[in-house]
């Protein structure tokens, strides 16, 4: 990722995914109550996935460009 802009949104996108696969993972394995995913393990293989997504995306836009020789 070159532009400045797109780093941004990849950095926010990630940490959202971070944020919300977490939960779902919290959910899936019981240890957040409260809601109709909590205990069912799909969500923690769901949560599994978005939170390596969010890494994903955070290492991309944090990850400094390459400069022009």
């Amino acid at each position: 990722m070159s532009s400045r802009a797109g780093r941004i949104v990849a950095v926010v996108v990630g940490v959202i995914a971070l944020v919300t696969g977490g939960v779902w993972i919290g959910q899936g394995l019981n240890l957040i109550p409260g809601s109709f995913m909590t205990g069912d393990k799909t969500w923690f293989y769901v949560g599994i996935v978005v939170l390596a997504v969010g890494v994903v995306l955070l290492l991309a836009g944090l990850r400094r460009p390459r400069q022009a020789r």
